[in-house]
């Protein structure tokens, strides 16, 4: 069956710089314990086992389901682990100038951090796979072909990230492997037509590969039966400099994007498209995160409109002073959504102790815009049969010495 790229067709009012023919987007802590080989992948040619991932238990869920975590590793010595719960990016082991490896990922020793009842009130979505629509839908409901779907209301009377169990609360199926790229865990996940609402059979495959450029790369593939919206991400929290700052108010951040789209009080897009241009919202230079973030209230929440929207291409850079450490994100999604623990409260108690507190991590999610079923004028997402949904994004991590 042919590939189709999801079509991302904006109205005029987009002016001709985003105007798209198409897009590719429809397009250790304790975990470093992970020490059993995996199964070889008989697709890697001439992969030895001990160039796989390994695997460990990861506790299990409620009804005594057993959680898997896979750890990658590269020839640096980088380590990514994931959950089979959630397809959950747990820790994330990356260098500082000193060449020290520490993780930057907000998170649990085990999944029953993950299930815990003060993490389901707090709703934080740490590390998870996000769908099938990454963000906001207004009011819960959209309309296509004429027929009005309703999907799960979590967040003010809209739905939020898939819906009362979206994705990040599902058990993945999971294959270790190799690539010439580096280890990969490849995640397969059936959404059922009516799940949380949404029509059609969604069938998903994430690829998670740790390169050996220092970049965890991870690949969304989507296909259905009926039409449906599609917005794939992940919602991992980064401090670059875990466990010597509690927050990342000192993260020097740039985002190549001239525009934000405007939310209401309940951070449903209005459709407006602003520029960020004289406001807090332009990074299109290096700014600290918590240089300006009084003068938003409740702080960054909101989807930046990127530059240039084919291709693979910048959604940030972000550079921590204190270790130097530095992340390069690239897309090829429009929009990217950086938050930045705005609700983080203390409630929660992660990895090795730490309490996360207000802006203990942010996030920056690649993503068509949010509502965009109920906006005309935003980017497509619904994904039709014979359509195949494919985006790629990748977190590539470095140093700067000085």
């Amino acid at each position: 069956m042919p590939t189709y790229p999801r079509l991302c067709v904006l109205a005029a009012g987009f002016g001709s710089a985003l105007l798209l023919t198409a897009c590719s987007s429809n397009s250790t802590t304790s975990q470093e314990a992970a020490t059993t080989s995996a199964p070889a992948d008989s697709a890697a040619t001439g992969a030895s086992a001990s160039a796989m991932p390994t695997s460990a238990s990861f506790g299990k869920t409620a009804d005594g389901t057993e959680i898997q975590l896979f750890t990658l590793t590269n020839k640096n010595g980088l380590k990514a682990s994931i959950s089979t719960y959630g397809g959950t990016l747990t820790s994330l082991l990356v260098p500082d100038k000193a060449g020290k490896l520490s993780d930057v990922i907000l998170g649990f020793d085990n999944v029953s951090g993950y299930l815990s009842p003060a993490f389901r009130k707090a709703g934080p979505y740490f590390g998870a796979l996000i769908g099938r629509y990454g963000n906001r839908i207004g009011k819960g409901q959209f309309t296509i072909d004429g027929k009005t779907y309703h999907v799960g209301l979590n967040n003010n009377g809209n739905s939020l990230h898939g819906g009362t169990v979206g994705f990040d609360q599902k058990v993945w199926t999971a294959k270790p492997g190799t690539s010439a790229d580096g280890e990969t865990l490849t995640l397969t996940y059936l959404s059922k037509d009516g799940e949380e609402g949404y029509p059609g059979n969604l069938t998903v495959t994430v690829v998670y590969t740790l390169t050996a450029d220092n970049a965890l790369k991870i690949d969304y593939t989507a296909t259905t039966d009926k039409a449906t919206p599609v917005n794939l991400t992940n919602h991992a929290y980064f401090n670059l400099a875990q466990g010597q700052s509690k927050d990342v108010l000192a993260h020097m951040v740039t985002i190549p994007a001239d525009r934000y789209t405007v939310v209401d009080a309940n951070l449903i897009p209005t459709g407006e498209l602003k520029p960020v241009k004289g406001t807090p919202f332009d990074f299109t230079t290096p700014h600290a995160i918590g240089e300006r973030i009084a003068q938003v209230p409740g702080g960054y929440d909101h989807n930046w409109v990127l530059n240039q929207a084919t291709g693979q291409h910048s959604a940030a850079t972000v550079y921590e002073p204190t270790t130097g450490r530095t992340m390069e994100v690239t897309t090829d999604e429009p929009g990217v959504q950086f938050y930045t623990g705005n609700f983080l409260d203390g409630s929660l108690t992660g990895k090795n102790g730490v309490v996360y507190g207000k802006h203990a991590g942010f996030c920056l999610e690649t993503q068509h815009f949010p509502d965009s079923p109920n906006q005309a004028k935003f980017p497509n997402t619904i994904l039709k049969p014979g359509e195949t949904y494919h985006t790629t994004t990748s977190y590539t991590f470095g140093v700067r010495k000085q």
